[in-house]
């Protein structure tokens, strides 16, 4: 494991917990979770870490992109989670939720992604779920 510094991503104070596992090609890190917070980064991805277990730079990209997708509340009558969840399940992507709000879905492929966009556009067009991509920024440490 090892920590990702929010900061460069105006989340001052916070920290990211990352899984990784030793890539046995070069020194790196491969990242062995969807990351929620640290922009530029996705399952797959290989990291560097410093001695103290910091990740400071990306070494190698797998190609993967993460959509994250926030469900603000107070929620509307017509909540789309479920059929979020329906569609990440029938494409057959990994996705992670952090409590019942806050998703982050692997995308190995852009092209399955029509019904997961799909599933959560009325909600978008309401104000009452938000995405992003994660590589919208590159990843920073400083």
């Amino acid at each position: 494991m090892a920590m990702v510094d929010l900061a460069p991503f105006d989340l001052v104070g916070m920290r990211e917990q990352l899984w990784l596992r030793k890539n046995e090609e070069d020194s790196g890190y491969e990242v062995c979770c969807i990351p929620f917070y640290a922009y530029g980064l996705a399952l797959g991805d290989v990291v560097a870490k410093s001695g103290t277990g910091i990740v400071y730079g990306v070494v190698s990209k797998s190609g993967r992109r993460v959509l994250r997708v926030f469900f603000a509340d107070p929620r509307p009558p017509a909540d789309s989670r479920p059929e979020l969840r329906g569609a990440v399940h029938f494409v057959g992507l990994l996705s992670e939720w952090n409590g019942d709000r806050h998703v982050a879905i692997d995308v190995p492929d852009i092209s399955l992604m029509q019904s997961v966009f799909d599933s959560v556009q009325k909600e978008i067009k309401n104000g009452t779920a938000f995405w992003e991509w994660s590589d919208a920024k590159a990843f920073s440490s400083t």
